[in-house]
């Protein structure tokens, strides 16, 4: 497999999945905004599958009331037994803080939550999210700062994405039924049209194909730290003090959810 390295103009890199109208390129293919409205969001692809790789994108989220809004960044393969890695950015009432959910599919399996407030207001500015995605674990990070390891146990037989090479989504759309405090408070279309904007991608990943098997991919030297990243101690401590000072939700400690027991991975280090 080859190694891309793109800078994410969108004519060469995206095809727009819906809402056409709801969707604007400006300054040559460098920066998309989304809209939505009562009649329709709006959401866009990568052309290409990746199999490994690591993804970074700058978002600004949509300003002022934007409870049951969802501004979607995230990899997905196809099929019923389909790998994903989701961050989902779920809007709220004024004045209260954007909620982003993070989420990881293996084959099929979901129902790996964890939810996190921002430390900085995401409407302001354009702020950087990335995704590590290699053999050994997946980092989702947040202006560089890690947020979320979830390593590879299948040491373990519990099933790990690297079987299906996924593509790059972009989405922006009305969930009121879950989104914004679990579906208590509605979107208010006096607001709309809402909009949220997405820029500087880059993406250093192999090329694969919906359903190929992963492999190695030619790599340079400046291009493939991402291939065995992981955490040194710095990173680690970090991510310990983001998540005590951040983190609001963890499937790892929803009994309720899991009457039959905690998944098995909870059990063991995710650092």
């Amino acid at each position: 497999m080859a190694m891309a390295a793109l800078a994410g103009n969108f004519y060469q890199d995206f095809d727009i999945m819906f809402g056409n109208q709801h969707l604007n390129i400006l300054e040559e293919g460098k920066l998309v905004t989304l809209s939505l409205d009562k009649v329709s969001g709006a959401g866009f692809q990568s052309k290409n599958g990746y199999i490994f790789g690591r993804f970074d994108v700058q978002m600004k989220m949509p300003p002022g009331n934007s409870a049951g809004t969802v501004t979607t960044f995230y990899l997905s393969s196809s099929g019923p037994n389909h790998d994903e890695i989701d961050l989902e950015f779920l809007g709220n009432s004024t004045g209260e803080p954007y909620t982003l959910h993070t989420n990881v599919y293996a084959q099929g399996q979901g129902s790996k939550e964890q939810q996190f407030h921002l430390w900085f207001d995401p409407t302001k500015d354009f702020h950087t999210y990335t995704v590590v995605w290699n053999s050994k674990r997946i980092i989702f990070l947040v202006d560089g700062s890690p947020i979320r390891v979830f390593n590879n146990l299948e040491s373990l037989r519990l099933p790990f994405p690297k079987d299906q090479s996924m593509k790059i989504y972009a989405t922006f759309w009305n969930a009121d039924d879950w989104a914004t405090q679990g579906g208590r408070v509605k979107t208010d279309w006096s607001h709309a049209p809402f909009s949220a904007s997405y820029r500087n991608f880059n993406i250093n990943a192999c090329l694969g194909s919906q359903g190929s098997p992963s492999s190695s991919c030619s790599t340079s030297t400046n291009s493939s730290a991402w291939q065995n990243q992981g955490l040194n101690p710095a990173g680690r401590n970090r991510l310990r003090w983001l998540q005590r000072k951040f983190m609001v939700y963890d499937y790892c400690t929803d009994r309720p959810k899991f009457p039959k027991g905690l998944p098995r991975e909870c059990k063991h280090s995710r650092v």
